[in-house]
């Protein structure tokens, strides 16, 4: 997605409308990353790898009410709902435009493809690095994409 992945984007739209219930649907098999879909408000989580049954499945399960992972994602579901839990106190959190600046950023993007991108000047979205770096006590380009991956703002490349 051009501008939001699509953690950013469920968390959004769950804010917009509690009573939502997101199901993701992805190639990811970090279970890191489906604990923090579930901490932005996710219902479901499975693969496109797995079957058409298991869609029907999970989309049943999360109407009932229930959650659903996908038995590809974790074998292990005590470790799963362990790292649903785990949260990120003490971290500062960002404004939505900042998360948008940084997650650009950290995918490569210099400042002017940023802006142009998200209908800013290039001066603004070296301010909004400028806010995200003071707010999160980061010094370098590097430990920003460190923490966009930690976030999982975006993914490492293999």
């Amino acid at each position: 997605m051009p501008l939001l992945n699509g953690l950013e984007a469920g968390k959004r739209i769950k804010k917009m409308v509690r009573a939502i219930r997101i199901v993701y649907l992805t190639m990811n098999t970090d279970l890191g990353i489906a604990a923090e879909a579930f901490r932005g408000g996710a219902s479901g989580y499975l693969l496109k790898t797995s079957a058409s049954a298991e869609l029907v499945t999970a989309v049943r399960e999360v109407l009932k009410g229930k959650r659903y992972v996908s038995p590809l994602v974790t074998n292990d579901v005590d470790a799963f709902f362990l790292e649903t839990r785990v949260s990120h106190m003490g971290q500062e959190k960002l404004t939505n435009r900042q998360r948008e600046v940084l997650q650009l950023l950290a995918e490569g993007r210099s400042m002017k493809e940023v802006a142009y991108t998200l209908k800013l000047t290039p001066r603004t979205v070296a301010f909004h690095k400028y806010k995200i770096m003071e707010r999160l006590r980061i010094k370098t380009n590097s430990e920003l994409v460190q923490y966009a991956m930690q976030e999982h703002m975006i993914s490492p490349r293999s």
